[in-house]
C-alpha cells in the first residue's frame, strides 16, 4: 500500500488546514460552541464552496467522486481544530445513505443541495435499547398510501436540531433484532408528529432524541432492505472520525510537548525529566500506530476489500483506546491547568472521549471484529 498522499490530497490537506488556522482558534471555537446553532453557517458555506460536502458523492450524483482516504484527509485536517461544523452527520451520514439508497429523483432533489450547503441532512438510527447494535430496531413503519405512517424513539441524533430533513431508520417487518425487514426513511424536520429533545454534549457538539408520533415519511430504496446500505455508510463515517481522532491526538501531543518544554519547575523545565519524556514518547507511539491503522483501514475500505467491517472495528476499538490514552495524559501532563475550562487541552480529551464512544465503544468493537472475524474463517 502507499501511504503517501498525492499530490491533489496534499493540496486538499493544506486547503483545510488553512481554513482551521484562519478561523478556529480556541476562543473562537468556544464562542461557536456556546452559540444558539452551534457552528457558524458561514463556516459552511466555506465548506461548500470549497467542495468538501460534494466530495465523498459520486459524479453521476452531483459529486466529486472523492474516496475514503480523501474523506480521511479532511476529517484528519479538522480534527486538529475540533471543528463543529456537520460534515459528519449531514454528508457522511444522512447523504451518503441517500445516495445508496435513494431513487434518481430522490438524490436530484437532495444530494445536490446537500453538496451546495442549502440543505442539512441528520440520521436517526441509534435507539435506547439499541447499545450500539445497528440491527436492533424497535421504531415501527406502516404503509398508508403511497406513503408511511413512522412511530417509535430515536436517541443521540447527531445536529438533528439544525438539520432541514431526517432521515429515519425503522422496521416495516421482522422482529426487534432481525438484520432484515429495516427500512430507510425520508422525513422534514418541521413535521407534524415529530417531538425533539435538544441537549450539548460534553464535547461541545449538538444532538437530540427524537419522538415519532404517526410521522409521515417517505420511503429511500426497497422496503426492509435498508441494513447493508446502513452498515456501509456507518463503517465510512467511522473512518472518518477515527482519521478526526487522529488529528486531534496529533494537537494533544503537539501542545502538551510545547507545555512541558515551557513550564519551569525547580529551575529547569519538566520536559528534562525522564518519566515525562517517556510520558511523551508512549502518547507518540499510540499516535503513530492509530494513523497506521486508520490509514490502511481506509485505504482497504476505499479499495472494496472483503470482511471490511471486521477491519473497520479493529480500527476503532485501537484508535478509541489510543484516544483516551492520549487525551488523559496530555491532561495529566499540564496539571491543574489542564482541568481548566479556559484551556483547550481538556476539550481535546472531551472530544476525544466523544469519539470512542461515537458509533460503539472499544468493547463493542472488540466483540464485533472476533465476530467478523469467526464469520470470515467459517465462510
Amino acid at each position: 500500500m502507499n501511504f503517501e498522499l498525492s499530490g491533489e490530497q496534499q493540496m486538499l490537506k493544506d486547503s483545510v488546514e488553512r481554513f482551521v488556522q484562519d478561523n478556529y482558534e480556541f476562543a473562537k471555537r468556544k464562542d461557536l460552541a456556546g452559540s444558539a446553532l452551534g457552528y457558524s453557517d458561514s463556516h459552511w458555506a466555506v465548506f461548500a464552496e470549497m467542495g468538501w460536502l460534494m466530495l465523498p458523492f459520486a459524479e453521476e450524483n452531483g459529486g466529486l467522486g472523492g474516496s475514503a482516504v480523501d474523506m480521511g484527509v479532511v476529517t484528519e485536517a479538522l480534527g486538529a481544530g475540533m471543528t463543529l461544523e456537520p460534515l459528519v452527520p449531514s454528508v457522511l451520514l444522512g447523504g451518503k445513505l441517500v445516495e445508496a439508497l435513494g431513487g434518481a429523483a430522490q438524490k436530484d432533489n437532495i444530494l445536490s443541495a446537500v453538496a451546495g450547503g442549502q440543505l442539512k441532512l441528520a440520521l436517526a438510527y441509534g435507539e435506547p435499547h439499541a447499545r450500539f447494535d445497528l440491527n436492533y430496531v424497535e421504531a415501527t413503519a406502516v404503509k398508508s398510501g403511497n406513503k408511511y405512517v413512522l412511530n417509535g424513539r430515536k436517541s443521540v441524533v447527531l445536529q438533528a436540531a439544525s438539520a432541514d430533513k431526517i432521515v429515519v431508520i425503522a422496521r416495516t417487518s421482522g422482529d426487534a433484532a432481525d438484520t432484515s425487514g429495516i427500512s430507510a426513511f425520508l422525513i422534514d424536520a418541521d413535521t407534524t408528529g415529530l417531538l425533539k429533545q435538544d441537549y450539548p454534549m460534553v464535547d461541545g457538539q449538538r444532538a437530540s432524541d427524537l419522538w415519532l408520533q404517526d410521522v409521515q415519511a417517505e420511503l429511500l430504496g426497497a422496503e426492509g432492505a435498508a441494513f447493508a446500505a446502513l452498515q456501509s455508510v456507518i463503517d465510512g463515517a467511522i473512518c472518518a472520525v477515527c482519521s478526526e481522532a487522529v488529528g486531534a491526538m496529533g494537537r494533544v501531543l503537539e501542545m502538551t510537548k510545547d507545555y512541558t518544554a515551557t513550564r519551569n519547575q525547580f529551575g529547569k523545565a519538566i520536559s528534562d525529566n525522564q518519566v515525562v519524556q517517556h510520558r511523551l514518547v508512549d502518547m507518540f507511539t499510540v499516535l503513530e500506530e492509530s494513523k497506521a491503522i486508520t490509514d490502511m483501514t481506509t485505504m482497504r475500505l476505499a479499495e472494496g476489500a472483503q470482511n471490511t467491517s471486521a477491519l473497520v472495528s479493529a480500527m476503532k476499538a485501537k484508535v478509541g483506546e489510543a484516544a483516551r490514552f492520549v487525551g488523559a495524559q496530555g491532561v495529566q501532563l499540564h496539571g491543574g491547568i489542564g482541568m481548566t475550562d479556559e484551556y483547550p487541552i481538556g476539550h481535546y480529551f472531551k472530544r476525544l472521549m466523544a469519539i470512542d464512544v461515537m458509533f460503539g465503544d472499544s468493547a463493542h468493537h472488540l466483540n464485533r471484529y472476533a465476530e467478523g472475524i469467526a464469520t470470515g474463517a467459517n465462510s
